[in-house]
């Protein structure tokens, strides 16, 4: 049974990855543009609007799979950076200030950075491209190899 777990653990960390990145990216839209019961952020405007650039740039990245570590660690920050500049300032704990999606974001995407995007990224497509089939073949069977 958890030799099963073990090799499905790069399958479950994409899909962790991708509802994270959906989810990030969808607040991104409803900042920028008002949709999804949203209320759009006037361009330009500090911080609101480039959260929600980096909301939907990042979230996208994050989603596909494609420079994972490095989108989600901007994401991170930047949901740091919204909870301690935005929400500490109405209470101290994230259920007095409303700040509970930006520490989930932040903490999600700081999993995410050390974690990284699981078996099914796009970054996979592009890393593999180069290498030849036997280094392929290799780096799938690190990548599905069991933690003792």
């Amino acid at each position: 049974m958890i030799n099963r777990l073990g090799r499905a653990q790069p399958y479950a960390l994409s899909l962790f990855r991708i509802v994270i990145g959906l989810l990030f990216t969808c607040h991104g839209v409803a900042s920028l543009f008002g949709l999804l019961g949203g209320a759009p952020v006037p361009a330009g405007t500090w911080p609101g609007w480039y959260a929600a650039v980096i909301q939907l740039a990042g979230g996208t990245l994050v989603l596909l799979g494609l420079g994972t570590r490095t989108a989600a660690l901007v994401g991170s920050g930047s949901m740091a950076f919204a909870y301690f500049d935005v929400h500490q300032q109405r209470g101290l704990l994230p259920m007095e200030n409303g700040g509970e999606a930006a520490v989930f974001f932040c903490w999600t995407l700081l999993l995410i950075v050390f974690s990284g995007p699981g078996a099914l990224a796009a970054d996979r497509l592009f890393t593999s491209r180069g290498a030849t089939r036997k280094d392929a073949e290799v780096q799938r069977k690190q990548r599905l190899r069991v933690p003792a």
